[in-house]
């Protein structure tokens, strides 16, 4: 999705930070932007639409905006989405809307979301801060996964097929932290954000 003329200006010159933050499934990043977003509570977390459906605790338009296949389509093709991605056989996506909005108005957001969304993206927010979360190796991505106890077996499989994917695609980020330590990598992930909103907020 390209951006040209007057929306390419208005994406370079938007105010705020916009970071994404990508990772295989079970290699911690949900526990680290929580641990962001209790070190800086003014950043925004930008909430996806899905067409998934909700785990035990989430909560519409707190975790994702749960949304049917069909809704979901309707928005893609009349392009009101930034970033979009079917994911083990779900689909994801972020309002455009919303989030140059959001950005024009000075506020950071944080994205969590897969490589080809980040792919998207880039293509038109081309300052937007990448990070990439690695987990140690796969087998500790399996065992992480296994216990979690969410995924049956097949489950599983799937996501370190897709792991390995996305790994192999970790060189379009900017930033790569690997989760071996969970201090180290929180401190790691928090310093790379604090950077750049010391360099965007001066």
């Amino acid at each position: 999705m390209n951006a040209s003329g007057a929306d390419q200006n208005n994406v370079n010159n938007n105010k705020g930070n916009l970071f994404v933050v990508s990772a295989p499934s079970g290699a911690g990043k949900s526990t680290l932007c929580r641990a962001l977003r209790l070190a800086y509570p003014d950043i925004r977390y930008s909430i996806s639409h899905t067409t998934r459906e909700p785990r035990p605790g989430e909560s519409n338009g707190v975790d994702y905006y749960f949304t049917t296949k069909a809704a979901f389509l309707m928005m893609r093709d009349q392009g009101q989405l930034a970033e979009w991605a079917q994911v083990h056989g779900n689909y994801y996506g972020t309002s455009m809307k919303i989030l140059d909005q959001a950005l024009r108005n000075g506020w950071d957001i944080l994205l969590d979301i897969d490589v080809h969304g980040t792919q998207q993206l880039l293509q038109r927010y081309p300052r937007v801060v990448t990070i990439f979360i690695m987990p140690p190796s796969l087998e500790i991505l399996r065992q992480r996964l296994q216990n979690r106890a969410t995924d049956d077996p097949e489950t599983i499989d799937r996501r370190l097929h897709n792991a390995q994917k996305e790994i192999a695609q970790q060189s379009i980020y900017r930033h790569v932290i690997v989760n071996d330590d969970l201090e180290r990598a929180t401190n790691e992930f928090i310093q790379i954000v604090a950077d750049y909103r010391q360099k965007r907020h001066t």
